[in-house]
């Protein structure tokens, strides 16, 4: 079985990352130009959220806000399930199938 470690060793362990207080309209920017779903927020090193496309277009489009106004953290799914790099891509499967995530972060210890 395939691990997390192999299959970032494949594809690359690039992490996209922006800060909780950066605009919403800066984190889509950042994933158009990096052509990424999502990017993990972390503030003083540590991870504080994740921010998606799934999460701008269901709390702001949906509330009639302006992505130029409004911060990250108050869109920002605080509560992020992560995986260890040993972990098997079935487990992440499983796991991302159970929750009814897209987006997964990779940690070496639990967040």
């Amino acid at each position: 079985m395939k691990t997390v470690r192999q299959l970032l060793q494949a594809k690359g362990g690039q992490i996209y990352a922006i800060a909780p207080d950066a605009r919403v309209f800066d984190a889509l920017k950042l994933m158009a130009e990096k052509n990424v779903g999502a990017l993990v927020v972390t503030e003083g090193g540590r991870l504080a959220g994740i921010i998606s496309e799934r999460d701008y277009a269901r709390k702001v489009i949906l509330l009639s806000k302006s992505l130029h106004d409004i911060a990250v953290r108050e869109i920002m799914t605080e509560k992020v399930l992560t995986v260890q790099p040993g972990q098997t891509v079935e487990e992440c499967m499983a796991l991302m199938t159970e929750k009814r995530i897209r987006h997964l972060p990779v940690t070496t210890v639990s967040a």
